[in-house]
């Protein structure tokens, strides 16, 4: 992200429910200590229709022994994937070469507030408008309209996200 200082990086958390491949985003920011991590605990673990079981999670050391504990105090299992292998956590590795090939590598983010909605804009595209292999090209949410006419241009982020559909 570009601020006024220049180029800084910006730590996102985010979950995947690997039955339906919704994403959450937990928590951003460009310092996250313990006091963020566990903020992100307190989300994670707030009554939702169904709750998290298990999180798998990498080796990272913002997960450390403290915030794991939290978790299995809230009757989360935390699981860590094995050390240097990305492809015992893929779905999580794949969105995040989704957001950036399609959106963060196209754009500069100009301080906090753009970088968040950039992301929003993207997880609300992922989970509405974009096909999904893994689900046999449905969408996460809602149902694809099939064309049979005009066909209407749904843009998010000025065009840099398209999404098609049949006119009404």
């Amino acid at each position: 992200m570009w601020t006024w200082r220049g180029l800084v990086t910006f730590y996102t958390v985010f979950v995947i429910d690997l039955a339906t491949r919704r994403v959450q985003v937990l928590g951003m920011t460009l310092h996250p200590d313990e006091a963020f991590m566990r903020q992100i605990v307190r989300t994670l673990t707030m009554a939702d229709a169904e709750p998290c079981r298990v999180l798998l999670c990498d080796r990272d050391a913002k997960w450390s022994a403290s915030v794991r504990e939290r978790l299995e105090e809230s009757g989360i299992r935390v699981v860590q994937t094995p050390y240097q292998s990305p492809n015992a956590n893929a779905y999580a590795e794949r969105f995040v070469r989704s957001i950036k090939e399609e959106c963060l590598d196209r754009l500069i983010p100009l301080g906090e507030q753009h970088f968040r909605r950039a992301v929003t804009e993207f997880v609300a595209h992922y989970h509405r408008e974009r096909n999904h292999q893994g689900l046999e090209n449905a969408l996460i949410e809602g149902t694809p309209t099939i064309a049979a006419g005009r066909v209407h241009r749904q843009q998010r982020l000025g065009g840099l996200l398209n999404y098609y559909r049949g006119a009404a």
